[in-house]
């Protein structure tokens, strides 16, 4: 396992404790358009020289896309039906939970994600806004997972909620997602047991916390890896943001200030505040 942090001076790689710079024709885009980005870090690793943790940091990616998949959990599926009853919520996302195909859908941009410890947006033409922990797949182009990261879903509830239509805006926009503090790369994916947290700070004290695992994923992450690409090309690959388990109560909405924290192992602790 190497872990591949990206800083505003390069990509470090770490295994074990120790900080490689890999050489110049080392990229994130060269990494997801390989044919095996596992291999490709192990020799990177190997010929590069020493170099130190990194100071500051960017979001894992450079030309990928991030998607994401709804409703893979049964907690996610009812939040879903709940805050979308009055637009018929009631009839289709119990529905997509139990199809074969998955609820797939665009989320951002690279220009659009935030890093490690800089600030995620909330809309402000939006009320009800929170944030989704989500373990995030890193699949290179010819669609074999290869890694995984921690994502952060924002969502603006009462725009998803007032119709189904209205969901690229309550997802999309600017710093609507993000990615970090780094990339695992490992031909393994978690196990099932592998805790997704998340805790929400106002004003130094916890006002959300709450977690779930890995094996409460409905569906196989390698089928969803599989419909994403099964009718598109990704050339630089894409990541996989794959649903949430964890939603506050429907009485919480996030706040101008909030630090959001989401931690998966090995990957660390995603960390945010909440601007708009």
């Amino acid at each position: 396992m190497i872990r591949l942090f990206s800083t505003p001076e390069g990509v470090v790689l770490e295994r074990d404790g120790r900080f490689i710079l890999p050489a110049a024709d080392f990229s994130i885009d060269a990494l997801f358009a390989s044919d095996n980005p596992t291999a490709r870090a192990d020799a990177a690793f190997e010929t590069g020289r020493p170099g130190a943790a990194p100071s500051s940091l960017r979001a894992p990616l450079h030309s990928q896309e991030v998607w994401a998949a709804g409703v893979t959990y049964l907690r996610s599926m009812k939040a879903r039906m709940e805050e979308s009853k009055d637009a018929g919520g009631g009839s289709f996302y119990d529905r997509v939970y139990v199809a074969d195909r998955p609820e797939l859908f665009f989320t951002a941009t690279p220009h659009r994600v935030a890093a490690s410890g800089t600030p995620v947006r909330i809309r402000r033409d939006s009320k009800w806004n929170v944030p989704e922990p989500e373990l995030t797949l890193a699949i290179n182009a010819r669609g074999k997972i290869f890694g995984y990261t921690v994502g952060n879903d924002m969502s603006s509830r009462d725009i998803e909620g007032e119709n189904p239509l209205y969901l690229p805006q309550a997802k999309v926009y600017d710093r609507s997602a993000a990615l970090g503090p780094c990339l695992v790369i490992t031909d393994a994916l978690p196990a099932a047991t592998t805790p997704i947290a998340i805790e929400i700070r106002r004003d130094g004290a916890a006002v959300f916390s709450g977690a779930t695992s890995v094996g409460q994923i409905k569906r196989p992450l390698p089928s969803l890896a599989e419909w994403l690409f099964r009718e598109d090309r990704f050339p630089f690959g894409a990541y996989l943001m794959t649903g949430t388990g964890v939603v506050p109560p429907d009485t919480f909405t996030l706040a101008v200030g909030d630090e959001i924290r989401i931690t998966i192992e090995p990957v660390g602790t995603l960390v945010n505040t909440v601007a708009q």
